[in-house]
């Protein structure tokens, strides 16, 4: 079903382009957001080509650089998956040649390691990059700037080694398995290493003191694609966020998606708003919802794609300024506003079938830690929520476990993966549950109260 936006939405989204667009000198600004894959608005402010003036469009490639990172991560975790690689191994486990410095996959994803952020060389003084026998060659005389699993500390040659691991995995160099894996499936075909022969944005750099743009150099990437060599426009973007906010299971468990949204090291030792997944970052917004992206940047060439899961609605935007506005900010921005003034209607309430006869006698109101929870089943489910919680907070639910009677998996919310197992008295009543080994009475008890009843 097609999905609009009420008019003032737009319009609001507009202005907040055309802000930035003008704060930035941005010569051009392609910009867009998404419900659960399908992209319900864009616009284009300015030009993709100064020479020849024409407004961005939604299938206009932009180089979106370190965007590319979310790819590569998250075709190592396919591999974890098929079980070809873990993530504790090191990286020279799976690299033939490579001097890996003790670096595991695990901390290679979530810029762990220590290691330094570029290539050996001066590859940004000589705008030239590595191929794959240098990268490897020169990846043992790249500086250890602290230990590993201390501190964030970004790093674009752990993630073109880590395309060397997929590449090597998966016996077919990376791009072919980036095509495979995730392109073909996903239907994005205007995301390529490098531009396409389709239209596409120029990339400049605006100087501080004059308004004369200057068109900025395409870098070859070489072995340094899977950190950033990606282009890709609006409406294949709008199919990732899509992906990320909901993976199809042929191509990525949704259980693995979660994962790599899990924070693992925080980013803004500050604020406290943006911290590391696996491949994600993962940014509170001032709302409060959670967005997972990344940013990108190559010379004139800036990009943010930032998903909130929980909605599936996303922010894109693109643009080909080197000095361009806060591409997460932006981004986020446009999906953040799509969700508080235009959200999605919540699907209506539906009554279950039946309430299985083994959860009857847990039903209603018990006590754990001195605490009160409302047991209660929704769609057959047994759930748990804790009285006084916030109304938007996910109770905790319950699935049974096979050949274990009266014994159940927090499969989500609070104590997660922990067993619940009902106690029953000689009347086939339950008397008391232990849930994580805390023992839940009807009553509220102190601690060890139950074993003088």
């Amino acid at each position: 079903m097609t999905q609009t936006l009420r008019t003032e939405t737009a319009r609001e989204l507009r202005r907040l382009a055309l802000d930035r667009q003008r704060r930035g000198r941005v010569p051009g600004l392609a910009a867009g957001v998404v419900r659960r894959g399908e992209l319900v608005w864009h616009d284009g402010i300015g030009t993709v080509d100064v020479a020849h003036p024409r407004v961005p469009g939604p299938d206009d490639q932009f180089l979106i650089a370190s965007n590319t990172k979310t790819f590569t991560a998250v075709l190592i975790m396919q591999l974890r998956d098929e079980g070809r690689l873990a993530l504790d191994d090191e990286l020279a486990d799976h690299v033939p040649g490579l001097s890996g410095q003790g670096a595991t996959i695990r901390q290679a994803l979530s810029h762990a390691t220590g290691l330094q952020r570029e290539p050996a060389g001066d590859v940004w003084a000589n705008l030239e990059m590595p191929d794959d026998d240098a990268l490897v060659r020169g990846f043992g005389e790249i500086e250890r700037i602290g230990p590993p699993c201390t501190r964030w500390h970004y790093s674009n040659v752990l993630y073109a080694v880590l395309g060397q691991v997929v590449a090597h995995v998966d016996g077919r160099p990376w791009e072919d398995a980036l095509q495979r894996r995730l392109l073909d499936p996903l239907g994005m075909t205007r995301t390529t290493v490098g531009f396409d022969d389709g239209p596409r944005a120029t990339g400049y750099y605006v100087p501080a003191y004059d308004d004369v743009p200057r068109v900025e150099p395409v870098l070859a990437q070489s072995a340094m694609a899977p950190c950033g060599g990606l282009a890709s426009t609006v409406t294949d973007l709008a199919a990732w966020s899509g992906f990320v906010a909901a993976p199809d299971p042929a191509v990525l468990s949704p259980d693995t998606m979660e994962e790599m949204c899990h924070p693992r090291l925080v980013v803004d030792t500050d604020g406290w708003r943006t911290a590391m997944g696996l491949g994600f970052w993962v940014h509170r917004a001032v709302s409060g919802r959670t967005y997972v992206g990344h940013t990108g940047g190559m010379p004139g060439q800036i990009s943010g794609v930032f998903t909130d899961r929980e909605s599936g609605t996303g922010g894109i935007v693109l643009m080909n300024q080197s000095t361009s506005p806060d591409p997460m900010e932006h981004a986020v921005a446009l999906a953040d506003h799509v969700v508080q003034h235009d959200p999605v209607e919540p699907e209506p309430w539906t009554p279950g079938t039946e309430v299985p006869s083994a959860l009857r006698p847990v039903l209603g109101r018990w006590f754990t830690e001195g605490s009160a929870f409302t047991f209660s089943v929704r769609q057959g489910h047994l759930e748990a929520r804790a009285e006084g919680a916030p109304a938007d907070r996910a109770p905790s639910v319950f699935a049974p476990l096979e050949g274990e009677p009266d014994t159940y998996r927090t499969v989500s919310g609070r104590e997660r993966g922990e067993r619940l197992r009902l106690v029953r008295d000689a009347d086939g009543q339950v008397s008391q549950m232990y849930w994580a080994t805390y023992v839940v009475t009807r009553e509220p008890l102190a601690f060890g109260e139950h074993l003088r009843h």
